[in-house]
């Protein structure tokens, strides 16, 4: 069975935000914010992951675009901890980058698959 990398970064992501989200309650006992976090930063695997059962090219384009607005929105509100003080420059800068690199994935692949759906209309 062939492993989907994108699938995989994003549940090692979504295994940080839980990470993230156990020690704003627990430590800075945040409660509003780090649900947020917790929502938006998981449903991107999640959506990746309904994407993998598309029915269509346009279905498939559509989740991963849902997964990106997800990415978009957990990208914010790690920038609104991480001002409001509940991360560190250190921890916020680390898992920044994790969800900008998945930004950019999935970025990429919503291109290429409406590049690629362009082209079979153009074809027929």
């Amino acid at each position: 069975m062939q492993t989907n990398q994108t699938y995989e970064k994003a549940l090692d992501f979504a295994v940080r935000i839980v990470g993230l989200y156990q020690y704003l309650v627990t430590t800075k006992c945040e409660y509003v914010m780090s649900k947020q976090i917790l929502r938006c930063g998981t449903s991107i695997g999640a959506n990746i992951s309904e994407s993998m059962s598309a029915e269509s090219t346009s279905d498939f384009i559509h989740k991963m675009s849902i997964s990106l607005k997800e990415t978009r929105e957990t990208i914010f509100w790690l920038a609104l901890l991480n001002r409001c003080n509940y991360l560190s420059d250190s921890q916020f800068q680390s898992i920044n980058e994790d969800c900008f690199q998945l930004k950019k994935i999935l970025s990429s692949i919503i291109l290429t698959s409406k590049k690629k759906m362009q082209n079979k209309e153009w074809k027929k």
